[in-house]
């Protein structure tokens, strides 16, 4: 895959040369990215990006309520900060996932280090950066999984770290579930994503359940 470059990076400038410290304080909690000093501003997203941000979370908040036994774990939104000391980066993930010993690098303004999933939904107006930019810099950063939505073509990417450090693209299967060994008994069907009404509260409880039955 292509190596971070030292160009400009995608997405609307609005400052450069700017401290990791000066962006903590006056630009991380109003949706702004940073990237080498540069301070992007996060594109605005779309209604139906919105929804199926609120069912991953919904779905991934039940799955760790009724499997704590099994897998200790922890989802954080955005503008919520995490860093990337190997790539110089300051990124605000649409959703991270920090499993077990990662939560000690947890805290309470921004995650310490890669998290272990990412999950990204593509903005119309920011898909360069979404499966350009963000893409190399979860791979050099040490982001275990990126889970990247495409909710325009219908299209969902799942990344997953290999012991070289680099990234495997790994398919769903033929019913279009994907599994992952980093959530037991988890179990994603992409082409819910796509529906116009999604599982409300309670069909999610009963999705959850039926993935943890022995």
């Amino acid at each position: 895959m292509e190596q971070v470059t030292t160009r400009e990076p995608y997405g609307k400038i609005v400052a450069r040369e700017v401290s990791e410290d000066d962006y903590m304080e006056h630009y991380a909690a109003d949706f702004h990215e940073w990237i080498r000093g540069y301070v992007i501003k996060m594109a605005p997203i779309h209604l139906q990006h919105d929804r199926l941000l609120e069912y991953l979370r919904i779905l991934l908040r039940v799955y760790f309520l009724l499997n704590r036994r099994s897998i200790v774990g922890d989802l954080v939104g955005d503008p919520f900060v995490m860093r990337l000391p190997a790539v110089e980066s300051r990124r605000e993930p649409d959703l991270q996932i920090i499993l077990g010993d990662n939560l000690q690098n947890l805290h309470d303004t921004y995650m310490d280090g890669p998290a272990d999933i990412c999950i990204e939904v593509v903005s119309p107006s920011n898909s360069e950066v979404d499966y350009g930019d963000k893409l190399k810099e979860y791979e050099k950063g040490g982001v275990g999984e990126y889970w990247l939505f495409d909710p325009a073509r219908r299209a969902a990417f799942f990344f997953r770290q290999q012991e070289s450090g680099g990234y495997l693209s790994i398919s769903p299967d033929a019913d279009g579930n994907y599994q992952t060994p980093r959530l037991p008994k988890f179990v994603l069907n992409v082409p819910t994503l796509w529906q116009d009404d999604l599982p409300d509260i309670t069909q999610v409880m009963a999705a959850v359940q039926g993935m943890l039955k022995d």
